[in-house]
């Protein structure tokens, strides 16, 4: 393409395709569960098939909502010969295809685990950070909206620690251009997760949020 800006249109909308695949949806639906959508919060995300009581059919959202944020990293990033923009780009689609898919009316998941499947495919240690980050928080608190959205806003802190580098030190620039694409790339992402979370904000504020194994 010989206008820079068709390029980046073209990542981010091959990245959005990717992502905007409702694996809950299609996986509640072939399980014989119905439509996922008219179930607990609505969300297609794998918490909220959790609440449908088939754990396998949630572990295998979750693995495949995060697999496909990271497919569109490792093809972007392959495609372009380890271009740490442009995989940043495309999983910057993947996560806006995941949130607020066409085919759903834009009304998708809230991000979470794609935003990890990014987060490890960009830089396994921010992944593994934020994993870690979810984790604890989930486990502390009990609720998974915390960890999840204390995960997105450890991905763009963890990429500003692990990526830093002196200013002083050009041969290793490329480096500092991989922490400034991650740095934005990952801080939309968390803005993302939080303004999916609005509800989940409003009912910790008032306490009603629920906490595993509680309805709601």
């Amino acid at each position: 393409m010989n206008s820079p800006f068709l390029l980046i249109a073209a990542v981010f909308l091959a990245g959005y395709l990717v992502g905007s695949v409702p694996f809950g949806l299609l996986l509640t639906r072939l399980a014989g569960g119905g439509d996922i959508r008219a179930i607990g919060s609505g969300n297609i995300g794998a918490t909220n098939v959790l609440r449908t009581g088939r754990k396998g059919l949630a572990a295998a959202t979750l693995l495949l909502d995060a697999g496909k944020g990271a497919l569109a990293v490792v093809l972007a990033d392959w495609w372009f010969a380890d271009d740490f923009g442009f995989a940043t780009l495309a999983g910057l689609g993947a996560m806006v295809g995941h949130c607020f898919p066409l085919w759903l009316g834009f009304k998708g998941g809230k991000g979470v685990a794609t935003m990890l499947g990014i987060s490890f495919a960009l830089d396994w240690r921010i992944g593994a950070a934020a994993a870690a980050t979810w984790l604890v928080m989930t486990l502390l608190t009990r609720i998974s909206s915390v960890g999840g959205m204390s995960a997105a806003l450890a991905a763009p802190v963890s990429a500003l620690v692990l990526l830093r580098i002196p200013r002083t030190d050009i041969g290793n620039f490329t480096v500092g251009l991989d922490l400034f694409f991650a740095m934005i790339g990952l801080s939309i992402m968390a803005a993302i997760v939080l303004w999916r979370h609005r509800a989940n904000i409003a009912r910790l504020r008032a306490g009603t949020e629920p906490r595993i194994g509680q309805k709601g």
